[in-house]
């Protein structure tokens, strides 16, 4: 197989040929046909997240279609079009897994991070894991869904029910969960960095009621907001902008430190809150939503051999939407 290497953080990508893995017990091989490039990629890359697998295949927002099972795998079949998310494996023993929040798991392998990723013309997959897709929609546009999607759809959820949302850093999650919202009577404030027009339209393009710079005030307070840039200052700014009550959800696995900030931004009963990993029922619930809704995922393609270009221009805010790497044999 065909794969883009990191042999060490932040180092670009080496495009390598490599032999074809095999599935073990449980484990299923997919054609890659489809890979989303994530901003946790991007941390990965850029050596924000410790110990990873070394070297790595990056990638976790993967659709492809199963051609290796391994023993003991059921419910999936040869030929089947799958998802395979950042949560790639659990202990299934620890207090968190035997609570049903297999997302805090003791000790959890995670796709592209601690286990070879989608990066590649080929992945393994810890078969329980993997997401039937069914045969709507391509597969780019399909591969946001399996992150930006999915911690899209578990910040929402941690939101609350208020009308007002405020969403911070408009990229893929964003802009998936803008529409997520709006279909349940949401109304959508996007925030980006100053002076970012672009981003700031696509945002208006996608039904928001206002955009504008993060350091600008909403003509209406929030009910509550959700910050998808990795910036820690960005944190004050969203507490001081939801109302008493207010819920703000942290949604990155990685972010600048919080700078400190006054009490009575917290106080009246204000929430600050994080948002850590999915778990396979919010996969199974956000992907079932997005099969029945007409859920449009903007997506710029990337030969798989460009994917240092296309983490450079995730980094530096060239993206209206989503990078999708797609393989030579897709």
């Amino acid at each position: 197989m065909r794969a883009m290497v990191l042999k060490k953080p932040r180092t670009a990508l080496v495009l390598e040929d490599l032999p074809d893995p095999r599935p073990g017990a449980g484990e299923i091989r997919v054609k890659v046909t489809a890979c989303g490039v994530c901003r946790t990629d991007l941390h990965v890359v850029d050596g924000e997240l410790p110990h990873p697998k070394s070297p790595i295949i990056p990638g976790h927002e993967i659709v492809g279609r199963i051609d290796a099972l391994g023993p003991d795998v059921t419910g999936l079949a040869l030929g089947m079009r799958v998802g395979i998310p950042w949560l790639g494996h659990t202990c299934g023993h620890c207090p968190y897994c035997l609570e049903g929040r297999e997302n805090l798991c003791d000790q959890p392998l995670f796709t592209g991070y601690t286990r070879d990723g989608g990066f590649a013309t080929q992945a393994i997959a810890d078969a329980r894991f993997a997401f039937a897709l069914g045969e709507n929609g391509r597969d780019q546009d399909l591969a946001p869904l399996l992150c930006a999607g999915l911690i899209g759809w578990r910040s929402f959820v941690m939101a609350g029910e208020g009308t007002n949302l405020g969403l911070y850093g408009f990229g893929a999650a964003a802009h998936i969960v803008a529409q997520v919202a709006q279909k349940r009577g949401r109304r959508i404030f996007a925030f980006t960095s100053p002076g970012d027009r672009a981003a700031q339209d696509f945002a208006l393009s996608l039904g928001a009621v206002w955009a504008g710079g993060s350091d600008e005030k909403t003509p209406e307070p929030l009910d509550a907001a959700i910050i998808y840039a990795p910036v820690g200052p960005l944190v004050p700014l969203a507490l001081a902008a939801v109302k008493k009550g207010g819920t703000v959800v942290c949604a990155g696995i990685h972010m600048s430190d919080i700078p400190s900030f006054r009490y009575d931004l917290l106080w009246e009963e204000r929430r600050l809150v994080s948002v850590a990993n999915l778990t396979r029922r919010d996969g199974r619930e956000f992907l079932s939503l997005a099969a029945k809704s007409d859920i449009v995922t903007h997506t710029k393609a990337y030969p798989l051999e460009r994917a240092n270009e296309a983490l450079t221009d995730l980094r530096e805010g060239r993206l209206q939407g989503a990078a999708v790497l797609i393989p030579p044999s897709a």
